[in-house]
């Protein structure tokens, strides 16, 4: 398939403007560019039947399964995109007064009101624009709680061996050392290792609950309170909330902060680069340290204001609000019962399939798991050499995306599955048909494996040759 710049052709345009009746303002030569941006010129219809094609080269929910561990990939209703929609919160500007936008800052105190209730906590701020940067946010509040106090000394964050990637990369962003946990033969924190590390150079530490390998861990209160005697601070990442939602409070488990990401849990479609907002709650001892703009109640009107000793911002304005409106309809419409009736059904949906499978494939934790389970390749690899990206790319000939691979670190030849809350049990009959089906393959054909996938528009692709020597732009202008 040709890239559009390799579509483009000189003088092909599809816009029809009237002739200017005003008096055209020239831009000084000064701050002119000096010369035209390259961009495609196109028809309308090329550019149509460009956007078609490339659609048909894709998979989302709305084509078929889509299992991606830990990132609860679900179908999210097109209510929510409706109201996010509505002229009234699309069509205002950032710069606006503040009496002009009431309802926009209704929609913010309202969902910090309700992620409160479903989280424990007291203040939220919706700057972050996505998972890692509200994990970003959230230590940076840890850092200034301990430089407020005048306690430098803490210079160290406590990380499992199960945490999300991006746990470790934000705990040096934010100038802090990672120390890193093992875990033990549950797939949980091991508490004893825990009490080793942890000293009075302890900033906190960050924890994912339901973890990575899709255990809720039962020891959380004892591990929140050796942080919390130390004298350190407990981060929850809250990338898995879907399976709790309702149901167990990280406030509740003694955590300090939060981070959400909205565009998981509280419905907005997202991939390929966003849109996103990984909004981030805090206890009231935080409260003082949040992110600027933060929605307050004076007697009848909405109105900003900045924390006492703001971190500063950390996005400009107010983060993707649009995103909010979803998560704010997407909880309203549930309510207090379909919230952690949703939760309910992923943890349904995830134990269904574990259990359907745990005859055929290797469970990394073959005990009841909460809203994903990681399979283990590691036999079938040592036997046929098929591996577990062969097998992911078995499943694109069937309609299925693959699930999350190679990870968490701790299990080898790792496949996490994440069948979500919005998915049958027909579906999930089907797709558990689906990977015997390709286990079957690989054991009778190894071979034609390592080919997959066969039927897609576009074959398996040389990632090691795309990762070596990537090509970023296009070199080439017609």
């Amino acid at each position: 398939m040709d890239l559009i710049f390799e579509k483009s052709r000189i003088g092909r345009g599809c816009t029809v403007l009237p002739e200017c009746d005003v008096p055209i303002a020239e831009i000084p030569k000064s701050e002119a560019r000096a010369c035209a941006p390259r961009l495609p010129q196109m028809a309308e219809i090329d550019i149509s039947r460009h956007y078609t094609e490339l659609m048909k080269r894709t998979h989302g929910v709305n084509d078929g399964f889509y299992p991606l561990g830990s990132c609860t990939m679900k179908y999210n209703p097109k209510l929510n995109e409706e109201l996010a929609a509505l002229p009234g919160f699309t069509g205002v500007h950032p710069l606006q007064e503040e009496s002009t936008v009431q309802g926009c800052l209704a929609v913010l105190e309202k969902t910090e009101e309700l992620l409160g209730e479903i989280t424990g906590m007291d203040q939220m701020t919706f700057q972050p624009a996505a998972g890692a940067h509200g994990e970003f946010t959230g230590l940076l509040l840890i850092k200034a709680f301990h430089k407020a106090r005048g306690d430098v000394k803490r210079t160290k964050i406590i990380v499992p061996d199960t945490a999300h990637g991006t746990n470790p990369a934000s705990c040096t962003m934010a100038g802090f050392k990672v120390i890193s946990v093992p875990s033990n033969e549950e797939g949980c924190v091991d508490l004893e290792k825990l009490r080793e590390v942890v000293g009075d150079d302890t900033a906190g530490l960050m924890l994912t609950n339901p973890n990575t390998v899709g255990i809720f861990d039962r020891n959380i209160l004892e591990i929140t309170k050796i942080i919390h005697e130390a004298g350190g601070l407990n981060y929850y990442d809250g990338a898995n909330l879907n399976a709790v939602m309702g149901i167990a409070r990280p406030g509740d488990m003694g955590f300090d902060v939060i981070h959400l990401n909205l565009h998981k849990t509280f419905s907005t479609p997202h991939g390929g680069g966003g849109p996103g907002s990984g909004a981030v709650g805090c206890k009231e001892f935080l409260a003082p340290f949040l992110p600027k703009f933060h929605v307050v109640k004076i007697g009848d009107e909405y109105a900003f204001e900045n924390p006492a000793q703001s971190i500063g911002s950390v996005k400009a304005f107010y983060g993707n609000f649009l995103v909010v409106v979803r998560a704010l309809s997407y909880i309203l419409v549930l309510g207090n019962q379909g919230i952690p009736e949703a939760a309910g059904n992923a943890v349904l949906n995830a134990n269904y399939m574990r259990v359907k499978l745990q005859d055929t494939f290797d469970i990394a934790f073959n005990n009841i798991c909460m809203h994903e389970f990681v399979m283990s390749m590691t036999k079938l690899k040592k036997e046929k050499g098929v591996s577990a990206l062969d097998f992911a790319k078995g499943l694109l000939d069937h309609g299925v995306h693959p699930p999350t691979m190679y990870f968490p670190l701790i299990v080898d030849e790792a496949l996490m599955v994440e069948p979500t809350e919005t998915e049958s049990k027909d579906t999930l009959d089907n797709v558990v048909a689906i990977f015997k089906e390709i286990y079957k393959n690989a054991r009778e054909n190894p071979e034609a494996m390592h080919e997959a996938p066969h039927t897609t528009p576009v074959r398996r692709l040389d990632e090691v040759g795309a990762a070596r020597n990537p090509v970023l732009k296009f070199e080439k202008w017609k």
